[in-house]
């Protein structure tokens, strides 16, 4: 019950922020220095140091210049920040966090900017006060810039704000970054109060090495010794066929994998090509084999699609195969797992939601080598290349097993104090607060019922 009075204390104080404005506290329409809440550290009336500025300590967002390459990718992402999205104490940081919020949102929240309004660096406009007020309350500008047209501060601190949400770190207010900044707290405080219940929820042991892939950020790390040592862009699920969250074990690295079709995919898209193209499977350099692994006629199959596949289709490895050169096998309930892909140009798109489930990883290479360096450091990364590039099919079990999570975070608090955010993706953040509120009602009635008292102890 502890966790449903947190979401209930939270959406209290959120709730009461609209009095406050009509008392003439801080808000959107009356907000001056000194009268909003002001969590920065320079703030005098700040909360308790340990939630007092939910965007201290930002990264120095320098503005991330166009990768070609896997390797430049990684270590853009890398130079941002080396503090692990999950640990055993972002649980602890994220009640913070709400609480802080919270207190932001009892004072008033932060001004909405209007969606006219302009901004030029080193002339003065009508809402410069108004946008340096909205960065200042949540931390990514500093308590004596209160006033004064877009100079360099407030780019600065546009960029901090940017990074916390993963946005361009352009420094410039584009519409994206618009949105971001006129999201109300009381959202903010609903997204940090999910990803605390999914935390809570979550069974995992955390390692002296572990991965983390967090869903809506489309990041994956790889954290050995309480830091960050290897990050990296990661392709997940669309939205209408979304990745699991999960907690697994990685057991082994594939070199040159073959990759058999899921059933789903086989009875929906591969029968839709082969109607329409009878030599697609052999273009893609794929096979149909019964269940004893024997060859079929792709002639003799039924491609209607209206059957559940009786019948397993395969591709051969090469530089054609869906998963590219490095599979990583990480058993679980959903059968998803971490791969490399032949289209990695995606890579470099901000929208990575794209696979049918699975996570593909860029430079996938560079973490199979993290993934064996311990146990079997003669596994390094020119290794890794020169088995690759003999073609053949080599599986390398890990002699210790590495833990993986796959998480669900739109919001979180990393050690240095710097609070994130992320898009809900795939929508989950409202149903499972839904979920827990009618949970919350259930066991509250139950508790003044004499047959179902005993159901809330």
């Amino acid at each position: 019950m502890q966790r449903m009075t947190m979401i209930a204390v939270a959406l209290v104080l959120a709730t009461t922020s609209a009095f406050g404005q009509s008392a003439g506290t801080a808000g959107p329409g009356n907000v001056g220095p000194g009268a909003a809440p002001l969590p920065a550290r320079q703030a005098p009336a700040a909360p308790t140091a340990a939630a007092a500025n939910p965007a201290h300590s930002a990264p120095s967002a320098k503005a991330a210049t166009a990768a070609s390459t896997p390797e430049s990718r990684s270590a853009a992402a890398l130079a941002l920040s080396h503090e692990p999205t999950v640990d055993e104490g972002t649980a602890q940081r994220i009640k913070e966090a709400a609480l802080s919020y919270s207190d932001l949102a009892v004072r008033g929240g932060w001004p909405a900017i209007p969606t006219e309004a302009k901004f030029a660096p080193g002339v003065q406009g009508p809402h410069d006060d108004l946008l340096r007020q909205r960065l200042l309350i949540s931390g990514d500008l500093a308590a004596d810039k209160a006033s004064g047209p877009y100079d360099d501060a407030v780019a600065e601190a546009v960029k901090r704000f940017q990074v916390r949400h993963a946005l361009a770190a352009t420094g410039t207010i584009t519409p994206r970054t618009l949105a971001a900044l006129n999201v109300p707290v009381q959202k903010r405080i609903k997204q940090l109060e999910a990803s605390l219940e999914r935390l809570e929820n979550m069974n995992f042991a955390f390692g002296q090495r572990y991965v983390v892939v967090n869903l809506p950020a489309a990041f994956a790390e790889a954290v050995e010794n309480d830091h960050v040592v290897r990050r990296y862009r990661v392709i997940v699920g669309k939205t209408e066929k979304p990745s699991p969250t999960l907690t697994a074990e990685i057991t082994s690295v594939n070199l040159n994998p073959t990759w058999t079709v899921p059933p789903s995919i086989a009875k929906t898209e591969i029968s839709a090509h082969m109607r329409k193209d009878p030599g697609y499977l052999a273009r893609m350099h794929m096979e149909v084999l019964d269940a004893h692994d024997a060859p079929i006629d792709p002639h003799a199959v039924d491609w209607s699609g209206t059957h559940t596949p009786n019948f397993t289709v395969r591709q051969q490895n090469g530089a054609w195969n869906a998963l590219g050169a490095v599979k990583i096998d990480m058993p679980n309930a959903y059968s998803v797992y971490m791969h490399d892909t032949n289209q990695r140009n995606l890579f470099s798109d901000d929208y990575r939601f794209d696979s049918h489930g699975c996570s593909r990883v860029d430079n996938v290479r560079d973490l199979a080598a993290w993934l064996l360096q311990e146990e079997m450091p003669q596994w390094n990364r020119a290794a890794i290349d020169a088995a690759i590039a003999t073609g053949q099919r080599q599986d390398i079990r890990l002699p210790k097993k590495v833990p993986v999570a796959w998480i669900y975070l739109t919001a979180w608090m990393t050690k240095d104090q710097t609070v994130q955010f992320r898009n809900d993706i795939y929508d989950q953040d409202e149903q499972l607060l839904e979920a827990t509120a009618e949970e919350a009602a259930f066991f509250n009635q139950a508790a003044n019922h004499p047959l179902t008292a005993h159901l809330a102890q």
